[in-house]
């Protein structure tokens, strides 16, 4: 059952209620190993950070920074400021040094916190240029800190400061003043566009989420939790609040490259994730079962197939399966699925929430028919996550983004946009009035940028209104969902649809590097380099033909008609890819310039 209360004492109150059972489990910096800690252990450490605050002079409402990768020093340190009614301000831990510069002295932040090496040396070196950057506070101990800097401290130091609780008294009459309006975080986010904004949260708009969730999401005390998101993507960061305000076990992943070894060895129940995640899982077992002998791959393919018609022709609508077909699920899911989801490390899957760009049809199907629950959703920074959701007692249609959590107001406004009002709607952006006043209409409905509509009580997504593409001939193109279809492609890492006053449609194309390599070897195919191989002619066949079998169902305006593949992925350092991996496709235009005007050639 859900705790109800103020973010400034939730661990406390839950800590009363589940004592010594595990509330976080994790590895420590540079370890092997998973370890766990109570609730009890928790509720300490947050106190200790309050009065560690506090003794550090921080006062209500003012902004502290955190520029980490996931780990429980983390939550201590959110929960911590929360019970002094501080704000905290998440930077992503693969931030430049000019976005975390622009962002500590737009927020005005006085005290920084920083994960590992990385994030302390791009801290150090904006540090002169921070007027109101004073203190840096360093999670990992290993983290080589340079002599002259005096105004650096290791977290373990900083928690001397707490220890014994000396303010505590003035913590508890915080803990009283605490109300909703207060402001909890200010989450930066840049988009695709790469105007830098910060979200306002407030405690009342994390309540209304909390109350709203609780009755459509069904996370238990008894489920262990992957946090495999950055806690600073407010998809991860809503969640992981729901589960804590739940009583469930939070598995604290520090390095998401190395997901599907940790899903292994921690065996969650839930794990909320992008659609990536899944894209990657069905590529891969869709390769075994293509490299898999004639017998067995006639039982892969027949199990899939009744998983379909079992879990979403029918689970997923409400409707009870036949007899029959339940039988041969039965079989199936002992015989194929079961060894799939271990595997996996999802023996024990409950149920796995999925949001932050667009789900392909053919991967939903799939999760589905092996016996996974993906709870589509959608939802914006500025909405504090969830907008809508599948619900798993109510029929779910592949393809919608669920039904909107109680509370939210959905209105389709000009050109389809989906207009949003409610109280998990923030109330506007840091310092940027203007923006704030342009973002909502005259009824007080935010303006999502998104395009949609509703069918029997589900939401449905249609583009992203800015990225629509117009090609020269006048046909409307959606690149997100053309690349949705093409990322399923177990050669396609990454991939750009270029159509905008085109004649056509092309696509830069990033390509699995090791797949190739195994494909140019398997093939008798010379080459020296990456690029090399991706300049090859028949590399570049073998993928378009690939693409040609995904896009058979679009129009033919839709299709792509030439790629080109590249050397090198796209990346954040050279300005591509948002902090959440999201295409800017104007700087794709600039720094693939020459590639693009290369595919456009009589």
């Amino acid at each position: 059952m859900q705790t109800k209360c103020h973010f400034s004492v939730l661990i406390h109150q839950q800590a009363a209620k589940y004592g010594a059972k595990p509330a976080l489990t994790y590895r420590e910096f540079g370890s092997l190993k998973w370890t766990s800690l109570t609730w009890n252990y928790f509720s300490l450490k947050v106190k200790q950070v309050s009065n560690a605050l506090l003794n550090l002079g921080v006062g209500v409402q003012e902004n502290i920074g955190i520029f980490s990768q996931n780990c429980v020093h983390y939550m201590f340190t959110d929960f911590g400021a929360f019970g002094i009614r501080a704000v905290t301000v998440p930077f992503y831990a693969t931030s430049s040094e000019e976005q975390i510069q622009f962002m500590i002295g737009d927020a005005g932040i006085r005290i920084l916190f920083v994960g590992e090496q990385e994030q302390y040396d791009k801290a150090r070196r904006i540090f002169s240029k921070c007027p109101t950057l004073e203190r840096i506070v360093v999670y990992d101990n290993s983290v080589r800190i340079n002599e002259l800097d005096t105004n650096v401290i290791f977290f373990d130091d900083f928690l001397k400061l707490g220890e014994g609780f000396p303010r505590q008294a003035e913590v508890e009459k915080l803990y009283a003043e605490a109300n909703e309006e207060d402001v909890c975080n200010i989450l930066y986010t840049s988009g695709t566009t790469g105007d830098s904004k910060g979200v306002i949260l407030t405690y009342g708009q994390y309540h209304a989420a909390m109350e709203a969730n609780d009755k459509c999401v069904p996370v238990g005390e008894n489920d262990r939790v992957m946090n495999f998101l950055p806690y600073t993507h407010i998809f991860e960061r809503g969640w992981a609040m729901l589960c804590l305000s739940e009583g469930a076990l939070l598995i604290v992943n520090t390095y998401p490259k190395e997901i599907q070894q940790s899903l292994r060895e921690t065996h969650p129940t839930c794990m909320a994730s992008v659609p990536r995640f899944w894209e990657k899982v069905y590529a891969g077992v869709k390769a075994k079962i293509d490299e898999a002998s004639g017998a067995k791959r006639a039982l892969f393919l027949s199990a899939l197939k009744v998983g379909k018609r079992h879990n979403v022709e029918y689970v997923c609508r409400g409707k009870r399966p036949p007899l029959g077909l339940s039988l041969k699920y039965q079989f199936y899911n002992k015989m194929v699925f079961s060894l799939i989801r271990k595997e996996l490390g999802l023996e024990n899957a409950h149920f796995f929430p999925t949001a932050g760009a667009k789900v392909s049809e053919e991967v939903e199907e799939f999760v589905h028919a092996v016996g996974i629950n993906m709870m589509v959703g959608y939802g914006l920074t500025e909405s504090l996550a969830t907008v809508s959701c599948d619900n798993l007692d109510k029929p779910i249609t592949i393809g919608s983004v669920g039904r909107p959590v109680e509370g939210i107001e959905v209105k389709i406004g000009d050109n389809e946009e989906i207009l949003l009002k409610g109280p998990t709607i923030t109330k506007g952006y840091y310092k940027r009035e203007a923006l704030t006043q342009a973002s909502f209409d005259e009824e007080g409905f935010f303006h999502t940028g998104d395009a949609g509509y509703m069918r029997d009580g589900e939401l449905f997504l249609k583009e992203r209104i800015k990225d629509l593409f117009k090609t020269s001939n006048g046909k409307y193109i959606a690149p997100q969902m053309i690349e949705a279809k093409l990322l399923v492609d177990k050669f396609i890492e990454q991939i750009a649809v270029i159509a905008d006053e085109r004649k056509f449609v092309s696509a830069l194309v990033i390509p699995s590097y090791p797949l190739l390599k195994e494909y140019a070897d398997d093939h008798d195919i010379a080459y020296e380099d990456i690029a090399d191989l991706c300049a090859n002619e028949k590399i570049r066949k073998m993928i378009m033909e690939r693409i040609e079998t995904l896009q058979q169902s679009l129009a033919s305006y839709e299709k792509v008609k030439r790629i080109t593949l590249l050397p090198q992925q796209f990346t954040m350092e050279r300005g591509e890819l948002t902090n959440t991996l999201k295409i800017k496709r104007r700087v794709l235009d600039v720094n693939y310039a020459a590639e693009i005007e290369e595919m456009y050639k009589e």
